[in-house]
């Protein structure tokens, strides 16, 4: 695997990823049917890290790697099912998480809706200079200092 590749993963596999997915992805039936153009591409990926955010994130991942590879002869389905999901799974989940979820801001979310905000916010901000608007805020501060 390439240096990025694992840190890739780990952002890809995270909490906070999933609960962008959860929200704007298409579904099939009752299936979630992931796309590159709606939810990887407009997914807003913390800004740059550094050094030593990249290496927590890397090694949270490898670590959920390393926990799946005690399983070999189980499917990610059998692995990833709530009811049985195994312990050490579940610890470099949550791990991994927290590294994630520190490189989008300090404090951790309380719940998906939090992530969902914070993601919809910074997917704003990101996506502002693209096309050419402001976000609410930004427009209400700039117009109260031009009537000053």
């Amino acid at each position: 695997m390439g240096p990025e590749r694992p840190y890739l993963f780990g952002l890809l596999t995270s909490e906070m990823h999933m609960a962008w997915m959860r929200q704007v992805c298409g579904r099939l039936e009752s299936r979630f049917c992931y796309s590159k153009d709606i939810v990887y591409n407009n997914y807003p990926f913390p800004p740059a890290p550094t050094e030593a955010q990249r290496q927590t994130v890397t090694a949270a991942a490898k670590a959920v790697l390393t926990a799946r590879a005690q399983f070999p002869g189980e499917s990610l389905a059998a692995l990833y099912d709530p009811t049985t999901m195994p312990p050490a799974l579940a610890r470099a989940h949550q791990t991994l998480d927290r590294a994630v979820d520190r490189r989008y801001r300090p404090q951790p979310f309380a719940s998906e809706l939090a992530r969902l905000e914070f993601l919809f916010g910074l997917y704003q901000q990101l996506s502002a200079p693209v096309l050419g608007t402001t976000p609410k805020a930004a427009r209400a501060k700039k117009a109260a200092v031009g009537h000053s």
